[in-house]
Protein backbone atom coordinates (compact mmCIF):
# COMPACT_ATOMS: atom_id res chain seq x y z
CA UNK A 1 0.00 0.00 0.00
CA UNK A 2 1.27 3.68 -0.79
CA UNK A 3 1.99 5.29 1.80
CA UNK A 4 2.20 9.36 1.16
CA UNK A 5 1.88 12.77 3.13
CA UNK A 6 -0.52 14.70 0.98
CA UNK A 7 1.25 15.79 -2.10
CA UNK A 8 2.02 19.32 -3.17
CA UNK A 9 2.08 21.27 -6.45
CA UNK A 10 5.64 19.68 -7.46
CA UNK A 11 4.58 16.04 -6.42
CA UNK A 12 1.56 16.20 -8.66
CA UNK A 13 3.70 16.71 -11.47
CA UNK A 14 7.10 14.83 -10.44
CA UNK A 15 6.14 11.82 -8.33
CA UNK A 16 7.03 9.01 -9.55
CA UNK A 17 7.05 6.55 -6.55
CA UNK A 18 3.85 5.63 -5.57
CA UNK A 19 2.35 6.25 -8.96
CA UNK A 20 0.69 4.10 -11.67
CA UNK A 21 3.36 5.02 -14.22
CA UNK A 22 5.85 2.71 -14.00
CA UNK A 23 3.44 -0.39 -14.64
CA UNK A 24 2.28 1.14 -17.72
CA UNK A 25 5.36 3.70 -19.19
CA UNK A 26 5.62 0.96 -22.28
CA UNK A 27 2.28 1.27 -23.50
CA UNK A 28 2.44 5.11 -23.40
CA UNK A 29 5.45 4.98 -24.99
CA UNK A 30 4.14 3.04 -27.69
CA UNK A 31 1.26 5.04 -28.41
CA UNK A 32 3.67 8.27 -28.39
CA UNK A 33 5.08 5.93 -31.29
CA UNK A 34 1.96 5.73 -32.93
CA UNK A 35 0.93 9.28 -32.93
CA UNK A 36 4.46 10.28 -34.04
CA UNK A 37 3.96 7.90 -37.10
CA UNK A 38 -0.03 9.53 -37.63
CA UNK A 39 1.15 12.99 -37.59
CA UNK A 40 3.68 12.27 -40.51
CA UNK A 41 1.34 10.54 -42.21
CA UNK A 42 -0.76 13.72 -42.00
CA UNK A 43 1.89 15.90 -43.05
CA UNK A 44 3.26 13.61 -45.78
CA UNK A 45 -0.13 12.53 -47.38
CA UNK A 46 -2.89 15.16 -45.44
CA UNK A 47 -5.32 13.78 -47.91
CA UNK A 48 -5.22 10.10 -46.52
CA UNK A 49 -6.30 11.92 -42.81
CA UNK A 50 -8.89 14.39 -44.22
CA UNK A 51 -12.01 11.72 -44.01
CA UNK A 52 -11.09 11.24 -40.15
CA UNK A 53 -13.13 12.68 -38.21
CA UNK A 54 -13.01 12.89 -33.97
CA UNK A 55 -16.50 12.80 -33.22
CA UNK A 56 -16.80 9.24 -33.39
CA UNK A 57 -14.21 9.24 -30.53
CA UNK A 58 -15.55 11.66 -28.92
CA UNK A 59 -18.65 9.47 -27.90
CA UNK A 60 -16.68 6.66 -27.52
CA UNK A 61 -14.26 8.16 -24.69
CA UNK A 62 -17.29 8.96 -23.20
CA UNK A 63 -18.86 5.75 -23.01
CA UNK A 64 -15.27 4.30 -22.36
CA UNK A 65 -14.99 6.25 -19.10
CA UNK A 66 -18.37 5.65 -18.07
CA UNK A 67 -17.48 1.61 -18.20
CA UNK A 68 -14.36 2.21 -16.80
CA UNK A 69 -15.50 4.07 -13.80
CA UNK A 70 -17.88 1.29 -13.16
CA UNK A 71 -15.29 -1.18 -13.10
CA UNK A 72 -12.81 0.94 -11.36
CA UNK A 73 -15.72 1.35 -8.74
CA UNK A 74 -16.06 -2.25 -8.47
CA UNK A 75 -12.48 -2.86 -8.21
CA UNK A 76 -11.88 -0.48 -4.78
CA UNK A 77 -15.01 -2.04 -3.38
CA UNK A 78 -13.66 -5.14 -3.14
CA UNK A 79 -10.08 -3.75 -2.13
CA UNK A 80 -12.13 -2.02 0.62
CA UNK A 81 -13.88 -4.82 1.63
CA UNK A 82 -11.11 -6.51 2.43
CA UNK A 83 -9.49 -3.70 4.27
CA UNK A 84 -12.80 -4.22 6.78
CA UNK A 85 -12.42 -7.19 7.19
CA UNK A 86 -8.92 -7.30 8.15
CA UNK A 87 -9.77 -4.51 10.55
CA UNK A 88 -12.63 -6.84 12.03
CA UNK A 89 -9.80 -9.15 12.36
CA UNK A 90 -7.72 -6.56 14.22
CA UNK A 91 -11.16 -6.01 16.56
CA UNK A 92 -11.86 -9.96 16.94
CA UNK A 93 -7.80 -10.53 18.34
CA UNK A 94 -7.98 -7.64 20.64
CA UNK A 95 -11.71 -8.79 22.05
CA UNK A 96 -10.11 -12.61 22.46
CA UNK A 97 -6.79 -11.24 24.04
CA UNK A 98 -9.08 -9.21 26.72
CA UNK A 99 -11.31 -12.32 27.68
CA UNK A 100 -8.42 -14.97 27.95
CA UNK A 101 -6.81 -11.75 29.57
CA UNK A 102 -7.71 -13.99 33.40
CA UNK A 103 -6.44 -17.46 32.60
CA UNK A 104 -3.32 -18.96 33.51
CA UNK A 105 -0.30 -17.26 30.93
CA UNK A 106 0.33 -21.54 30.40
CA UNK A 107 -3.09 -21.94 29.43
CA UNK A 108 -3.95 -19.40 27.12
CA UNK A 109 -0.60 -18.93 25.40
CA UNK A 110 -1.26 -22.05 23.38
CA UNK A 111 -4.89 -20.23 22.22
CA UNK A 112 -2.51 -16.77 21.82
CA UNK A 113 0.17 -18.74 19.56
CA UNK A 114 -2.16 -20.57 17.82
CA UNK A 115 -3.87 -17.39 16.88
CA UNK A 116 -1.53 -15.80 15.50
CA UNK A 117 -0.67 -19.27 13.53
CA UNK A 118 -4.01 -18.61 11.96
CA UNK A 119 -3.39 -15.25 10.84
CA UNK A 120 0.10 -16.13 9.60
CA UNK A 121 -2.00 -18.89 7.34
CA UNK A 122 -4.54 -16.88 6.26
CA UNK A 123 -2.05 -14.52 4.85
CA UNK A 124 -0.18 -17.24 2.93
CA UNK A 125 -3.31 -18.57 1.89
CA UNK A 126 -4.81 -15.14 0.18
CA UNK A 127 -1.65 -15.04 -1.54
CA UNK A 128 -0.99 -18.56 -2.77
CA UNK A 129 1.68 -19.02 -0.19
CA UNK A 130 2.89 -22.11 1.92
CA UNK A 131 0.40 -22.49 5.25
CA UNK A 132 1.83 -25.19 6.52
CA UNK A 133 4.89 -22.86 6.82
CA UNK A 134 3.27 -20.49 8.14
CA UNK A 135 1.32 -21.85 10.30
CA UNK A 136 3.79 -24.66 12.01
CA UNK A 137 6.26 -22.46 14.05
CA UNK A 138 3.33 -21.46 16.28
CA UNK A 139 2.09 -24.86 17.23
CA UNK A 140 4.23 -27.11 19.24
CA UNK A 141 2.73 -30.19 17.77
CA UNK A 142 1.78 -30.62 13.95
CA UNK A 143 -1.89 -28.91 13.34
CA UNK A 144 -4.56 -32.42 13.23
CA UNK A 145 -6.43 -32.89 10.19
CA UNK A 146 -4.79 -29.90 8.52
CA UNK A 147 -6.26 -31.58 5.06
CA UNK A 148 -6.69 -29.27 2.39
CA UNK A 149 -7.01 -26.13 4.64
CA UNK A 150 -4.50 -26.04 7.18
CA UNK A 151 -5.84 -22.05 8.28
CA UNK A 152 -8.85 -23.36 8.98
CA UNK A 153 -7.67 -26.59 10.67
CA UNK A 154 -5.89 -24.13 13.24
CA UNK A 155 -8.50 -22.53 14.14
CA UNK A 156 -10.05 -25.83 14.72
CA UNK A 157 -7.17 -26.29 16.97
CA UNK A 158 -7.78 -23.11 19.01
CA UNK A 159 -11.52 -23.85 19.36
CA UNK A 160 -10.27 -27.52 20.64
CA UNK A 161 -8.13 -25.96 23.52
CA UNK A 162 -11.24 -23.63 24.06
CA UNK A 163 -13.22 -26.79 24.75
CA UNK A 164 -10.36 -28.16 27.19
CA UNK A 165 -10.85 -25.21 29.13
CA UNK A 166 -14.23 -26.39 29.25
CA UNK A 167 -13.94 -29.51 30.89
CA UNK A 168 -10.97 -28.31 32.95
CA UNK A 169 -13.32 -26.43 34.85
CA UNK A 170 -11.37 -23.28 33.96
CA UNK A 171 -14.10 -20.82 32.12
CA UNK A 172 -17.81 -21.38 32.09
CA UNK A 173 -19.80 -22.08 29.70
CA UNK A 174 -20.60 -18.61 29.22
CA UNK A 175 -17.53 -17.24 29.25
CA UNK A 176 -16.83 -20.43 26.55
CA UNK A 177 -19.50 -19.09 24.28
CA UNK A 178 -17.84 -15.78 23.96
CA UNK A 179 -14.68 -17.26 23.10
CA UNK A 180 -16.37 -19.14 20.31
CA UNK A 181 -18.34 -16.51 19.07
CA UNK A 182 -14.59 -15.10 18.33
CA UNK A 183 -13.60 -17.89 16.61
CA UNK A 184 -16.65 -17.46 14.43
CA UNK A 185 -15.95 -14.36 13.66
CA UNK A 186 -12.39 -15.31 12.69
CA UNK A 187 -14.01 -17.96 10.20
CA UNK A 188 -16.57 -15.40 8.77
CA UNK A 189 -12.81 -12.95 7.96
CA UNK A 190 -11.11 -16.07 6.22
CA UNK A 191 -14.48 -16.87 4.27
CA UNK A 192 -15.22 -13.23 3.23
CA UNK A 193 -11.11 -13.00 2.11
CA UNK A 194 -12.06 -15.77 0.15
CA UNK A 195 -14.67 -14.78 -1.53
CA UNK A 196 -13.35 -11.90 -2.97
CA UNK A 197 -10.00 -14.22 -3.75
CA UNK A 198 -11.37 -16.70 -5.67
CA UNK A 199 -14.25 -15.03 -7.31
CA UNK A 200 -12.45 -12.15 -10.00
CA UNK A 201 -14.40 -9.77 -11.70
CA UNK A 202 -16.32 -11.64 -15.20
CA UNK A 203 -13.14 -12.04 -17.15
CA UNK A 204 -15.16 -11.11 -20.55
CA UNK A 205 -16.45 -7.49 -19.01
CA UNK A 206 -12.23 -6.83 -18.05
CA UNK A 207 -11.86 -8.17 -21.26
CA UNK A 208 -14.51 -5.43 -23.26
CA UNK A 209 -12.51 -3.00 -21.14
CA UNK A 210 -8.98 -4.28 -21.95
CA UNK A 211 -9.55 -3.97 -25.75
CA UNK A 212 -11.69 -0.97 -26.18
CA UNK A 213 -9.23 1.01 -24.09
CA UNK A 214 -5.97 -0.48 -26.34
CA UNK A 215 -8.30 0.26 -29.76
CA UNK A 216 -9.72 3.62 -28.31
CA UNK A 217 -5.58 4.79 -27.99
CA UNK A 218 -4.26 3.22 -30.61
CA UNK A 219 -6.49 5.15 -33.30
CA UNK A 220 -6.84 8.32 -31.29
CA UNK A 221 -3.99 10.10 -33.16
CA UNK A 222 -5.04 9.31 -36.93
CA UNK A 223 -8.50 11.30 -35.76
CA UNK A 224 -6.95 14.42 -34.69
CA UNK A 225 -3.24 14.32 -36.33
CA UNK A 226 -4.92 16.52 -39.48
CA UNK A 227 -6.26 19.19 -37.06
CA UNK A 228 -3.95 19.11 -34.09
CA UNK A 229 -0.97 18.57 -35.85
CA UNK A 230 2.20 18.01 -33.36
CA UNK A 231 0.16 19.10 -30.67
CA UNK A 232 -1.39 15.20 -31.41
CA UNK A 233 1.19 14.17 -29.32
CA UNK A 234 0.67 15.64 -25.81
CA UNK A 235 -2.73 14.80 -25.90
CA UNK A 236 -2.84 11.18 -26.89
CA UNK A 237 0.08 10.58 -23.75
CA UNK A 238 -2.81 12.56 -21.45
CA UNK A 239 -5.40 10.56 -22.67
CA UNK A 240 -3.44 7.15 -22.45
CA UNK A 241 -2.09 7.68 -19.40
CA UNK A 242 -5.81 8.15 -18.20
CA UNK A 243 -7.55 5.08 -19.87
CA UNK A 244 -4.18 2.86 -19.49
CA UNK A 245 -3.37 4.50 -15.51
CA UNK A 246 -7.13 3.53 -14.71
CA UNK A 247 -6.79 0.22 -16.02
CA UNK A 248 -3.85 -1.03 -14.37
CA UNK A 249 -4.77 0.56 -11.17
CA UNK A 250 -8.58 -1.76 -11.22
CA UNK A 251 -6.27 -4.64 -12.05
CA UNK A 252 -4.24 -4.13 -8.72
CA UNK A 253 -7.35 -3.28 -6.68
CA UNK A 254 -9.30 -6.52 -7.81
CA UNK A 255 -7.20 -9.01 -6.19
CA UNK A 256 -6.58 -6.64 -2.90
CA UNK A 257 -4.15 -9.21 -1.20
CA UNK A 258 -1.52 -9.43 -3.50
CA UNK A 259 2.04 -7.88 -3.73
CA UNK A 260 1.52 -5.26 -5.72
CA UNK A 261 2.23 -1.69 -4.47
CA UNK A 262 -1.41 -0.41 -4.27
CA UNK A 263 -2.70 -3.83 -2.70
CA UNK A 264 -3.48 -4.70 1.32
CA UNK A 265 -0.13 -4.44 3.17
CA UNK A 266 -0.73 -8.19 5.15
CA UNK A 267 2.64 -8.18 5.71
CA UNK A 268 2.45 -5.02 8.18
CA UNK A 269 -1.32 -6.23 9.43
CA UNK A 270 0.05 -9.71 10.23
CA UNK A 271 3.22 -8.42 12.18
CA UNK A 272 1.33 -5.81 13.84
CA UNK A 273 -1.18 -8.74 15.26
CA UNK A 274 1.80 -10.94 15.93
CA UNK A 275 2.98 -8.37 18.53
CA UNK A 276 -0.21 -7.60 19.91
CA UNK A 277 -0.47 -11.41 20.54
CA UNK A 278 3.37 -11.96 22.02
CA UNK A 279 3.03 -9.15 23.91
CA UNK A 280 -0.10 -11.07 25.70
CA UNK A 281 2.11 -13.77 26.27
CA UNK A 282 4.55 -12.25 28.13
CA UNK A 283 7.49 -12.31 25.23
CA UNK A 284 10.12 -10.01 26.01
CA UNK A 285 11.56 -9.42 22.72
CA UNK A 286 9.05 -8.67 19.97
CA UNK A 287 9.65 -8.60 15.98
CA UNK A 288 9.85 -4.84 15.09
CA UNK A 289 7.02 -3.37 13.22
CA UNK A 290 6.66 -2.94 9.54
CA UNK A 291 7.86 0.54 8.11
CA UNK A 292 7.16 1.66 4.63
CA UNK A 293 9.74 1.82 2.45
CA UNK A 294 10.41 4.25 -0.10
CA UNK A 295 6.45 4.78 0.48
CA UNK A 296 5.41 1.87 0.24
CA UNK A 297 3.75 -0.28 3.12
CA UNK A 298 4.03 -4.58 2.41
Amino acid sequence: MIVRPKPGALDVLLAVRGSIMPQIVVRILTIALIAVGAVLVGEWRPQSLAQVSAIPFTLLGLSLSIFMGFRNNACYDRWWEGRKLWGQMVIEVRSFIRQTADLPLGRAEPLLRGLSGFIHGLAARLRDGDERAAIAPWFSHPVANAGINPTDAALRQVGRGCHALVREGLISDIHHSLLEARLASFAAVQGGCERIKTTPLPFAYSLLLHRTAYLFCVLLPFALADNLGWWTLPVVVIVSYTFFGLDALGDQLEDPFGADKNDLPLDALTRMLERELLEAVGAKELPPPLLPKNFVLH
